[in-house]
């Protein structure tokens, strides 16, 4: 991907950002032997290119990216980058999809890819009994 991407000032995040860095792929990098893929965002007021490693939810060749935070009250910061600036890169393995568009879902749709999330990393599930507020869901097309 890119040089000048930013990582994650969060220490296990950027571990686990430049393991895939290292790899070339994020085959092999899961958390709790599940798989992840790694977003490239761009920063709502810097500017700056991001990575964002999230867990893998996947259909037909569109990603779902949940804003989950762990259950925490506020949402990640890159939920903030994303909505001022949807553009995103996705890599899953060592293919990289540059371009394209994140959108935040609601009703069906984001019931439909919240079951998605939910049987790809059950803990999204806790997660969102820990938090008052709907953890919000993009898929990226």
């Amino acid at each position: 991907m890119s040089e000048n991407v930013e990582l994650s000032p969060t220490d296990w995040v950027r571990a686990q950002t430049e393991q895939i860095l290292a790899r070339g792929s994020t085959d092999g990098v899961e958390v709790l032997d599940r798989p992840i893929v790694l977003f490239t965002t761009t920063g709502a007021k810097s500017g700056k290119q991001r990575y964002v490693p999230l867990m893998r939810v996947e259909e037909n060749g569109h990603y779902a990216m949940v804003a989950s935070k762990g259950g925490a009250p506020q949402h990640p910061s890159w939920y903030f980058n994303v909505t001022a600036n949807p553009t995103v890169t996705v890599q899953d393995g060592d293919r990289i999809l540059p371009d394209r568009t994140a959108r935040e879902l609601t009703g069906d749709e984001r019931e439909h890819w919240w079951q998605l999330a939910v049987a790809a990393y059950p803990p999204y599930a806790d997660y969102q009994a820990r938090t008052s507020r709907l953890i919000p869901v993009f898929v990226v097309e």
